[in-house]
């Protein structure tokens, strides 16, 4: 059963990202009926530490609570921080006697300092997967997860979606309905739908610098809504259909259908956000012919449904 919880800071923590740790296992709830938990909020020394809105924290102590945690949990960090030596042997220590672990967006990166996501599989914030993933090459990054259960290591996504991975092992240790009236006090969705692919900047269409294709490409991004075949584009590059398609991922590093697909969902994108048409209309002129259509590629790339991206995203300054 989960009791005490020990959450390491060093300079220029994020605010939000501790707040949400202090929110769910540091604020005394007991009155109505939730868990108590010891709360210990850790600097190396016990010092105070600047965090990255640049006002002081004053820690309750050292690395002592580490020790003996049943969650040791690390907010977000600068990514390029040099970790103390003795802070990356208590994580190790942490992980080899059997507790849980969790790291709130660039929290990550303290756990992979650590060796702690060798071999297994993590996440997150979505602007920094490829970095996690350089770093940490036998790491499973996972691109697409608002958090990621590997055992007892919990690694999240951005921000919000720390309360999501905590509300998860809420659920874990102490039953769904507890974390769900946690959730509604905090007034937060139980569970989100989806993962953070939704939430990664939609860039306006645009043909990529492409040398020989460039005039085929700029050609197709004004004909994203009409039916295209690679005999046809092949055509007009004046190339064979064989050597286009070689040509076509030389230069764009994917297929054509791929390429078209991803522009399509893009397109959708905007759309959904910026205006008031159908999902039937968006995705005849998005060129996926019909809703069946739009649903399915958009639903594989973005990781939610074209009606809930709407609901999330949609621009209500300007919809129109």
């Amino acid at each position: 059963m989960l009791r005490s919880v020990a959450v390491l800071v060093l300079d220029q923590v994020a605010p939000f990202e501790l707040g949400v740790l202090a929110e769910v296992f540091g604020t005394d709830r007991t009155a109505d009926g939730f868990p108590d938990y010891r709360f210990d909020v850790c600097s190396p020394d016990g010092r105070p530490v600047r965090t990255s809105s640049g006002f002081q924290l004053v820690p309750h102590g050292d690395l002592g609570p580490l020790e003996d945690a049943d969650l040791v949990a690390v907010p977000a960090h600068d990514r390029c921080a040099s970790v103390p030596e003795p802070v990356l042997e208590a994580l190790r220590r942490a992980d080899a006697r059997g507790a849980h672990l969790l790291s709130v967006c660039s929290g990550a990166f303290l756990l992979g300092a650590a060796g702690l996501l060798d071999g297994r599989e993590c996440t997150t914030h979505w602007r920094y997967v490829d970095e996690l993933q350089q770093l940490h090459p036998s790491a499973r990054v996972q691109c697409n997860s608002l958090y990621v259960a590997d055992g007892r290591l919990l690694t999240s996504a951005g921000t919000a979606a720390g309360i999501d991975a905590c509300l998860h092992l809420i659920r874990q240790e102490h039953g769904s309905a507890t974390a769900t009236r946690l959730a509604r006090r905090m007034v937060v969705p139980p569970h989100r739908d989806g993962g953070q692919a939704q939430y990664v900047e939609a860039p306006i269409p645009k043909a990529p610098q492409a040398p020989t294709l460039e005039p085929v490409l700029e050609w197709l991004m004004g004909h994203l809504q009409r039916p295209v075949t690679v005999d046809e584009l092949a055509a007009r590059a004046g190339m064979a259909p064989r050597t286009f398609a070689r040509r076509f991922r030389a230069e764009t590093g994917t297929t054509p259908h791929d390429w078209v697909t991803n522009q399509r969902v893009l397109l959708a994108r905007r759309l959904l956000e910026e205006t008031r048409l159908s999902v039937e209309a968006v995705a005849d002129q998005a060129g996926f012919g019909d809703a069946a259509a739009l649903r399915h590629h958009f639903t594989r790339r973005v990781g939610a449904t074209p009606q809930s991206y709407r609901t999330t995203f949609r621009d209500r300054t300007h919809a129109g």
